[in-house]
């Protein structure tokens, strides 16, 4: 018993409560104790596969991560990990590369080998930031001069916590696991702010929050709340990116108004596959059929009448610029913003996608076939192409999860635009590089748990690097890596 508590210990989830029901832990730390129960099965010859194992934790989190795997393949194991952290790949025997790009500029093998020898491969984009050729200028932090205040606040395991975030500039909350941060962001201050603009709850569990705050200023600075999570964009397959977006919507239009629509009569509710006339009945607009199988799970293939294009083929017959609405939806991102290029209301919302760096996905990808991340970026971009105006507050809570660092500056590009317009940003984080990105950083901790909840430091990225704290200490080995002649040093 106290051999599988210690396992526990060493992978950094002693913050979590032995009676914690397993359907409110996040992916790592499901991950974590997947990993933990392997450790004390002595078992070897074993292959683990392993996607993204340090998505979601503190550098301070991965490394006993990073410990653990080691002894699974000293146990005489093989490990293969699907990983976007710059340290997890430095410490891997072997890289597969796979790109360059992505979606359809992806796919190929571009280098298989020791780490040290992508270093020579010109056409990795790992490689640019795994080995980067020279360091990036710095950007100076930003300053505020007004201030959302919030003192005594009491939530979870956040004790009497007093938090000052400043408003115009770029924030990031950061803390090991169970440090309290996501408390103070998506539940704490989206609440307080959400009772200051009179806005609904987003969701059933926020109906019943109970927070204690004693004093809170600076409210009247803000006049929108934006919160974009991980949740997805929808739940079931009719939802997808074009949909979402509101993009669809322009593009049935457009459909509708071609001279063939009008001649038989259709408008833009013949283009939607969720209503009946334009859709295919036989898979009523999903493109594909249940099919049973006997003594077997039931499983999915694709509509035998439609062949999964979603439409009849009277719908089918109608095209704009040769090409039918279940061709559109078929297209990426990439490849819709050239053909719509003259339709601002289209290529406004095409543009804003590629800019967050999702160019490579389809405009009828199903919304349960995207990531986490992915609609997080999704949820950023339809705000993006939205009206610019300040004095809105944008919670983030990991946008950069999953992310590959071309892809975390892609997003972090988007995030400096909304700060540029007036608006103030706060994301909880845990890579490194986005916080160095940001002008202010309040970070929580020491620990996780009971041990958590305090604000430990605060100020601009190098000032909470020459502070204590595990995020000081990582930090500043991260600027000293960009810089080793300008390192700071944590205390």
């Amino acid at each position: 018993m106290i051999g599988r508590v210690e396992e526990l210990l060493g992978l950094g989830l002693g913050y979590l409560s032995l009676g914690r029901n397993s359907t409110t832990l996040s992916t790592g730390e499901s991950q974590r104790l997947r990993i933990a129960t392997q450790l004390r099965s002595g078992l070897f010859g074993v292959v683990y596969v392993l996607d993204e194992p340090s998505a979601g934790l503190h550098p301070a989190d991965a490394a006993p991560l990073l410990d653990v795997l080691e002894r699974l393949k000293v146990s005489g194991n093989s490990l293969f990990v699907v990983e976007h952290d710059l340290d997890v790949v430095r410490r891997a025997d072997w890289v597969v590369d796979i790109g360059p790009g992505a979606g359809e500029g992806g796919g190929h093998v571009v280098y298989s080998g020791p780490v040290d020898g992508l270093r020579a491969v010109e056409n990795s984009i790992t490689a640019r930031y795994l080995f980067p050729d020279a360091r990036e200028a710095d950007r100076e932090p930003r300053t505020s001069r007004i201030w959302l205040r919030l003192n005594g606040v009491t939530r979870h395991n956040l004790r009497d916590a007093s938090v000052e975030v400043p408003l115009g500039v770029m924030t990031a909350v950061t803390g090991v696991s169970g440090s309290g941060k996501s408390t103070l962001v998506t539940q704490v201050l989206a609440h307080v702010v959400r009772g200051h603009l009179d806005a609904p709850a987003e969701t059933p569990d926020e109906v019943m929050l109970e927070v204690d705050i004693a004093g809170i200023s600076g409210l009247e600075s803000l006049d929108r709340l934006v919160v974009v999570d991980q949740r997805p964009i929808g739940r079931t397959p009719r939802s997808n990116l074009a949909t979402y977006t509101g993009m669809f919507d322009v593009v049935r239009k457009l459909f509708a108004a071609t001279h063939e629509a009008r001649i038989r009569g259709y408008n833009a509710g013949r283009f939607s596959f969720n209503v009946a006339g334009g859709r295919c009945e036989t898979c009523r607009g999903e493109g594909f059929v249940s099919v049973e199988l006997m003594f077997l799970p039931g499983t999915y293939a694709p509509c035998h009448t439609c062949h999964g294009t979603r439409y009849n083929s009277e719908t089918r017959e109608v095209n704009y610029r040769g090409e039918s609405i279940a061709d559109v939806l078929a297209m990426t991102v990439d490849s819709a913003a050239a053909f719509f290029a003259d339709v601002p209301a289209a290529s406004r919302s095409l543009e804003t996608l590629r800019d967050v760096g999702l160019g490579y996905r389809r405009l009828g990808q199903p919304a349960t076939e995207l990531s986490g991340g992915e609609a997080q970026r999704i949820k950023l971009a339809t705000e993006l192409q939205r009206a610019r105006r300040g004095h809105t507050l944008y919670l983030l809570d990991e946008p950069t999860a999953g992310l590959h660092p071309a892809d975390i500056r892609l997003l972090l590009d988007q995030l400096q635009r909304l700060v540029d317009a007036g608006n103030t940003v706060v994301l909880v984080e845990h890579d490194l590089a986005a916080i160095a990105a940001c002008d202010w950083v309040i970070d929580l901790g020491p620990g996780g748990g009971d041990a958590g909840g305090q604000v430990v430091a605060t100020g601009t990225p190098k000032d909470v690097a020459c502070a204590m704290g595990a995020t000081a200490e990582h930090l500043s080995a991260w600027f000293a890596r960009q810089d080793p002649a300008g390192a700071v040093v944590a205390k």
